[in-house]
């Protein structure tokens, strides 16, 4: 059988207990959520007076400035995580030992470290050694150094994914090493991976919701400070949560509808790699 992705694909058995497993779980969370609904209803949590602040701007307006915060924490990470993570890969397809092994280091370990632990290290530890970053870069560092991991290995399964005769056609013509990379190898490495990327830069906009603990003004914090002045603790993380929600599911149809969009040998190829 032909693997589409990182597992063979589900037999009929396999498919008609998924398809039962899913409509349990489905109509598990529609009883979950109408239970919530009605006693949300009973404790005057859908009062018409207690969502009416809702609908006014000044109240958006705030909420929209920790979004911003939020884009602007995930898209500086993103763009650093990015570049370390090109960096890595590169590395770890690096013919020379003393270059590979301490990237692939790096990667495995820093993959199974939780992004927490590492905000905690750049808040507590650093400044007892003098360094005390700035308010933003105490999640930024952070998030950059734990999705460098990630990243690095997209990054590396997209470039071994490209034929082996464009790194030899390169060479073959007179460019070095490095050129064929940059030139040949790096735009279809990109281009088939970008889905991915997406994907993963979804996962880091959610990680942002750490500046909950560094006080970095980011949306959910911003959730925080709005529910301690206004007493709506459930109205105002039901409004945050629904806005995770349209942000984060925009991003994902994009990787889908990105994924979708190149040719099947290419994700077989990218999925394999």
């Amino acid at each position: 059988m032909t693997s589409t992705a990182l597992f063979d694909e589900p037999g009929p058995k396999a498919r008609r207990r998924i398809r039962v497993a899913t409509v349990a779980g489905t109509l598990a969370a529609v009883a979950l959520v109408a239970l919530a609904v009605r006693q949300f209803g009973a404790n005057g949590q859908l009062d018409a007076a207690r969502w009416e602040p809702y609908g006014t701007w000044p109240m958006w307006r705030y909420l929209l400035t920790g979004l911003w915060s939020t884009f602007l924490a995930a898209v500086v990470s993103a763009a650093l995580s990015m570049a370390f993570g090109l960096v890595l890969a590169l590395g770890r397809l690096s013919p020379r030992r003393w270059v590979r092994g301490p990237a692939a280091a790096y990667v495995e370990v820093v993959r199974v470290i939780p992004a927490l632990l590492l905000v905690y290290v750049v808040l507590f530890a650093l400044p007892r050694y003098g360094l005390d970053l700035p308010l933003f870069w105490k999640l930024a560092v952070p998030l950059t150094i734990s999705n460098a991991a990630a990243f690095a290995e997209i990054f590396r399964a997209g470039i071994r994914s490209v034929e082996r005769g464009q790194t030899e056609a390169g060479l073959a013509v007179g460019l070095t090493y490095g050129q064929t990379m940059r030139l040949v190898v790096l735009p279809q490495a990109a281009r088939r991976v970008l889905p991915s990327i997406v994907s993963q830069s979804v996962g880091l906009l959610k990680d942002t919701s750490l500046g909950f603990v560094v006080s970095y003004g980011e949306l959910l914090y911003s959730g925080k400070v709005l529910a301690a002045y206004n007493g709506l603790l459930i109205q105002t993380y039901l409004v945050v949560a629904l806005i995770y929600l349209v942000v984060n599911a925009s991003l994902s149809k994009l990787a889908r509808t990105l994924e979708a969009r190149q040719p099947v040998t290419l994700r077989r190829r990218s999925a394999g790699a």
